[in-house]
């Protein structure tokens, strides 16, 4: 059998790991937290500070031992379309993640509300509902604002399409084997997502403090928060990625013609770029 035909039949397995149990305990006692912290439990915090602090380190741990392999030359063409189909059924699953929050705002918006408000008993049930929306839902009588478009939220869509724009253009840079520019785009791009985020908790504040808009006004509070809130995280861990990927490109990692890993995250860091523009349409805009 000639070399190149063991080459090909070589499939690298790497060793039993513990870090997707250890990510799936993570996101449960974060998931756990945050149901003792809506309904005013003790220890909600504590257990989402306890389960990011484990996923922290196993992103770490699992970074480092497929970058290792990387590096080692344990990946071949195989591989890589194994890596490619598995982060394509990821999205997949994200979109699909996605698609449940925006299908739920579409029933509340389009059917639910203004069918309670059409209920020939709900003048005695709820007085003065109307199936507006912006609404937090019958049975609430706390005001509350709305969040609006044209503030926070347009310079947030500006800076997360100016992200996907110096992504590209990093990834353009590699291809080119521009070393220098690479680090140079991948550190705007970064940035960039870091500046969103603080203006996201800048917004939070804003609408807690001064719109009365909060994770309990009724069913216009729960989606907005679900949705920007589930988003967001999306956004942490991608700005993680890319800090990752901007420390090996410094460390000269990936090859113009072998970069499977910064594709990747530019994959995932566009799928944030497109929710974000669902967000800011059906959420905040319309």
């Amino acid at each position: 059998m000639s070399q190149s035909a063991t080459t090909r039949q070589h499939y690298f397995v790497p060793q039993p790991m513990p870090w997707p149990i250890m990510g799936s305990v993570s996101l449960f006692l974060m998931a756990l937290g945050a149901v003792f912290v809506f309904n005013d439990s003790s220890g909600g915090w504590f257990s989402i500070a306890a389960g990011a602090v484990i996923l922290l380190y196993m992103l770490v741990r699992w970074f480092g031992a497929v970058i290792r392999e990387s590096e080692g030359g344990k990946y071949g063409g195989w591989e890589d379309v194994s890596f490619r189909w598995g982060m394509s059924w990821f999205i997949f699953s994200e979109v699909m993640f996605f698609a449940a929050f925006f299908g739920a705002l579409f029933y509340t918006r389009q059917i639910s509300v203004p069918d309670l408000a059409s209920l020939q008993s709900q003048a005695l049930l709820w007085p003065n509902f109307s199936g507006h929306w912006p609404s937090p839902g019958p049975g609430f009588q706390e005001k509350f604002s709305p969040m609006a478009a044209w503030g926070i939220p347009a310079i947030n869509t500006m800076l997360l399409l100016s992200s996907g724009v110096t992504v590209t253009i990093a990834h353009w840079a590699l291809k080119a084997n521009r070393r220098a520019l690479l680090s140079l785009f991948l550190f705007f791009t970064v940035a960039l997502g870091a500046l969103f985020l603080s203006f996201q908790i800048f917004e939070y504040g804003h609408a807690y403090s001064e719109l009365n808009l909060k994770l309990s006004t009724g069913v216009y509070g729960s989606t907005f928060f679900m949705l920007t809130g589930f988003h967001g995280f999306h956004v942490t861990l991608g700005a993680i990625m890319l800090s990752v990927i901007l420390v090996r490109s410094l460390l000269g990692h990936f090859k113009p013609d072998h970069h499977f890993a910064f594709e990747a995250v530019a994959w995932y860091w566009h799928f944030v770029d497109v929710v974000w523009l669902g967000l800011f349409i059906f959420v905040y805009w319309m």
